[in-house]
């Protein structure tokens, strides 16, 4: 009589990892697709200069992506994401030009700012049981009046700051390598992105954010305070954005109080394209960083291809349902 031995079935677990693993790969694969054929359709695609600007669009992205990754792996959503950049940018403008302060002050100020808004939509979710996506929308209004207010509906030009534009679009690395000159604000993305893989991975913060996404409730039934946990992954979302104001207002040199608004949807469509799920409890930077970077080229690449600023609009809204539909593909395989 001949035995049959049986393989155990895989575990939802590992399941999960192969589906993360197989959406990194092919992020990383479209990556490369969208690369070639740019380079393929404009020769201008691939100069230095280009390259430098497509670096400089995935910094400001990329932050505000990494941000809004912490929120959506504990199952929740920030649509203030973009607004919040500019409030944090008006704030910096504020203690640096109009109070007069040193930079420092100026790069705690708009940090803070950003943490103190994001403690506050961290509070509505998690104490007042305001669904996220209702939470974010009223912050992302009340974040874009009060922008407008605060600088009195002008600019704030940061003319008389020295150093400032350095935070952004110099580069400490081209003067220690000249053939080099990586911005300053795409070492800073990477400093975030590392920071925040090392939360996600080696903390406790990290190891609670992964498990409210996947199941809050067992969560709260161990004996974990999820609602302190929770206001503390969107306080931290909060002054990462913060980061991210720093870095647009410098690339631009000034804080512009009507700007922001649609940063948001790049930033979600940049964490789905990087496998992580908008259900919650799975997500690496890793994939964010490669989703920011797809979204940046492809905007760049339209661009340069003279194609018109609607029809770009229009790519990405698609790019964002077939990110979200992957994303359902991906949980229902998974299952």
């Amino acid at each position: 009589m001949t035995s049959v031995t049986t393989q155990p079935a895989p575990s939802r677990a590992s399941k999960i990892l192969g589906a993360l693993m197989h959406q990194r790969l092919l992020a990383f694969a479209s990556l490369i697709v969208l690369l070639i054929v740019f380079s393929l359709a404009s020769p201008n695609f691939m100069q230095t200069s280009n390259m430098i600007a497509i670096l400089q669009a995935t910094s400001v992205n990329g932050v505000l992506a990494i941000a809004a990754t912490l929120v959506i792996i504990t199952g929740g959503i920030d649509l203030s994401v973009g607004t919040m950049m500019t409030f944090c940018a008006v704030m910096a403008g504020v203690v640096l030009t109009k109070a007069g302060l040193p930079l420092p002050l100026g790069v705690v100020a708009a940090i803070g700012a950003g943490a103190f808004c994001g403690l506050c939509s961290g509070t509505f979710v998690a104490k007042l049981k305001i669904p996220p996506f209702i939470a974010t929308l009223g912050m992302m209004l009340i974040l874009k009046g009060l922008s407008l207010v605060i600088s009195g509906t002008r600019p704030i030009y940061f003319n008389d700051t020295p150093g400032f534009d350095l935070i952004s679009r110099g580069s400490l690395i081209g003067e220690v390598l000249p053939f080099l000159p990586i911005p300053n604000g795409v070492l800073i993305l990477f400093i975030v992105a590392g920071a925040a893989s090392y939360i996600l991975s080696r903390t406790v913060l990290g190891r609670y954010c992964f498990a409210l996404g996947s199941n809050e409730e067992a969560v709260r039934l161990s004996g974990v305070n999820t609602d302190r946990w929770k206001i503390a992954i969107y306080a931290l979302s909060g002054a990462i954005v913060g980061i991210g104001g720093l870095l647009i207002a410098s690339r631009l040199n000034s804080a512009q109080p009507a700007l922001g608004l649609g940063y948001e949807l790049e930033a979600i469509a940049a964490v789905v394209i990087g496998g992580t799920s908008l259900s919650g409890g799975r997500g690496t930077i890793i994939g964010t960083l490669i989703g920011a970077l797809i979204m940046a080229v492809l905007t760049n690449g339209l661009r340069v291809l003279s194609v018109a600023q609607e029809w770009q609009t229009v790519v990405t809204g698609a790019i964002i349902i077939l990110a979200v539909y992957a994303d359902m593909m991906r949980r229902r395989k998974a299952n």
